[in-house]
C-alpha cells in the first residue's frame, strides 16, 4: 500500500488512532518497522485500549529486532484484549509473546 495518501492525511492535520494503526500497518507491510514502530505508538497513546495497536506494535518492535519491546507491547495487549472481551487478538498476542520471549537471551 501506497502511504503517501495516509501520509497527507496526517500531515493535513487529522490524527487519530485509526490513521496511525493504517499508517504504522502500511509501513510494517513495506518492510519499514522502523518507520512504523512511531505512528503504531502514537496510535495506542490515542486510545491505549485499542488491542489491534498493541499487536502492531508489538509486530513493528519485533521486526526492528527488539524482542523485548515486542514482549512488554503483547502483554499489554494481552490485558487491554481481555479487557476489552476480543479474545481472537488475546490469543494471537499470547502466541506472538511466546515466540518472542524464546528470541530473548536467557538471563543471566
Amino acid at each position: 500500500m501506497d502511504v503517501t495518501p495516509l501520509q497527507r492525511l496526517l500531515d493535513s492535520g487529522r490524527d487519530s488512532a485509526l490513521l496511525r494503526l493504517s499508517l504504522g500497518k502500511a509501513l510494517l507491510d513495506a518492510g519499514e518497522p522502523g518507520l512504523a514502530r512511531p505512528h503504531l505508538q502514537r496510535c495506542i497513546e490515542l486510545d491505549s485500549a485499542y488491542s489491534a495497536g498493541w499487536k502492531l506494535l508489538g509486530k513493528a518492535c519485533l521486526a526492528d529486532g527488539e524482542a523485548a519491546a515486542a514482549a512488554q507491547a503483547w502483554q499489554r495487549g494481552i490485558a487491554v484484549a481481555h479487557g476489552n472481551g476480543d479474545q481472537q487478538a488475546g490469543k494471537e498476542m499470547t502466541v506472538f509473546l511466546r515466540r518472542a520471549l524464546k528470541a530473548l537471551p536467557p538471563p543471566g
